[in-house]
């Protein structure tokens, strides 16, 4: 029986400028780095939390040139994945994110599940971050 999800996969193109994005400009904190040989296992988590995400290059060892290519592209589309995110401050946060020149399409918008806003990480990839209703 499955009890709870650990890791999941975010495809990026470079590991260094997204640890900087994740870390240094989101707040996340780094959960694993490590050279394994034959690729680098980096993932990050929101701080107190036990799940993370794994920042994966496209290539070997799951796929081919060819295949890394193919994902590479979709990625700079924004079509290969979303990453979803809560706060408890979502105005505060859109201005921390809006000052460290995160290239913010929206502003906060009530939706009746709560206030959400969306952008892009430096790869292509969507963020959405929402404040659940009070």
């Amino acid at each position: 029986m499955i009890t709870s999800l650990a890791i999941t996969s975010l495809y990026v193109l470079d590991q260094d400028e997204a640890l900087d994005f994740y870390v240094g400009t989101l707040g996340l904190e780094i959960g694993t780095d490590a050279d394994l040989g034959f690729m680098r296992f980096l993932t990050v988590r929101v701080p107190g939390e036990t799940r993370e995400v794994l920042l994966e290059r496209p290539g070997a060892p799951s796929m081919d040139d060819a295949t890394a290519g193919q994902v590479r592209d979709l990625v700079t589309k924004g079509a290969a994945g979303t990453l979803f995110f809560q706060t408890d401050d979502v105005q505060g946060l859109w201005r921390d994110l809006q000052s460290k020149g995160v290239e913010l399409p929206e502003e906060p918008v009530d939706r009746g599940y709560g206030t959400d806003f969306g952008f892009r990480d430096p790869f292509g990839n969507h963020v959405r971050v929402s404040q659940p209703p009070r």
